[in-house]
């Protein structure tokens, strides 16, 4: 039988940095494991304060205590000996095929496959639409929320994207802002601001984005990035000052413990 401390030599590569995949990378250090991230270059997270993905613009990031620090694929061995989660702006996975990992956990959320499939480690898991399990990964996990969010799936697919943000305080389409038109976005507020609704926040191009509704800045995307008509650039929180922004949701705790628990399983049975 497999020593835990065996087990915890395992590498482990988590796709996507955002703030979902981030409290998957932060649970997985936290247990022990060797953990690297990758992401594209100019990653279009709104939740920055809690998002290693953040380290591609800053080239260092801390959430909850554990630090990532941005690297080149050759720097990866020394940064882990270091105690930092090595983040590499990696979109095609070539970490993947020069370290081998044991897992891979593609957590991009992108709602499709970008590409992981099942020959890219000995365990693959991905979260929420886009793959079905045995035939793209191993593992898929439920991200809708309900009843099922954070279920393991050994034989199936998540639930479609509704395209629903989460219910807060009983706003849920309201609370996400869409950029008015295409142009390079500029920030007027920063996160955890508290707003009206009706506020300036941005600006997309020489386009006004406004507040959509009383409360705090919880996601804002990065100054200077480039975004189409319609795409995600804002979340308001409207719980205002009882709002959260420096620490992992609820919703990226229950699925980095989904992601543990899989890990773990399959670890334990070879």
């Amino acid at each position: 039988m497999k020593r835990y401390s065996d087990i915890f030599n395992n590498l482990i590569v988590v796709r996507g940095a955002g703030d979902l995949a981030t409290a998957s990378i932060i649970r997985l250090h936290n247990a022990g494991f060797k953990v690297i991230a990758l992401d594209i270059e100019k990653p279009t997270v709104i939740r920055r304060t809690v998002s290693f993905a953040q380290a591609m613009f800053d080239k260092q990031m801390t959430v909850e205590g554990v630090s990532a620090k941005l690297c080149d694929i050759e720097s990866v061995n020394k940064v882990l000996e270091e105690g930092f989660v090595p983040v590499v702006i990696d979109p095609e996975g070539e970490v993947i095929k020069r370290y081998k990992p044991t897992v891979v956990v593609d957590s991009i959320i992108a709602k499709k496959n970008l590409g992981t499939n099942r020959d890219m480690a000995p365990f693959t898991v991905a979260l929420g639409p886009g793959f079905k399990a045995p035939d793209d990964v191993n593992c898929v996990i439920e991200t809708a929320r309900g009843h099922n969010l954070a279920r393991l799936i050994y034989d199936g697919s998540a639930s479609p994207n509704t395209g629903i943000p989460g219910n807060i305080a009983g706003f849920t389409t309201e609370r996400v802002i869409h950029s008015p038109c295409e142009g390079i976005f500029r920030a007027v507020k920063k996160i955890g601001d508290i707003v009206r609704k009706g506020e300036i926040i941005a600006y997309v191009g020489e386009t006004e984005v406004l507040a959509s509704l009383d409360g705090m800045i919880r996601g804002l995307l990065h100054d200077g990035l480039y975004v189409p008509e319609h795409f995600k650039i804002s979340d308001i929180d409207p719980r205002g000052e009882n709002a959260d922004y420096l620490t992992c949701s609820d919703k990226a705790r229950a699925l980095s413990g989904s992601v543990l628990e899989a890990v773990m399983h399959y670890l334990s049975s070879i």
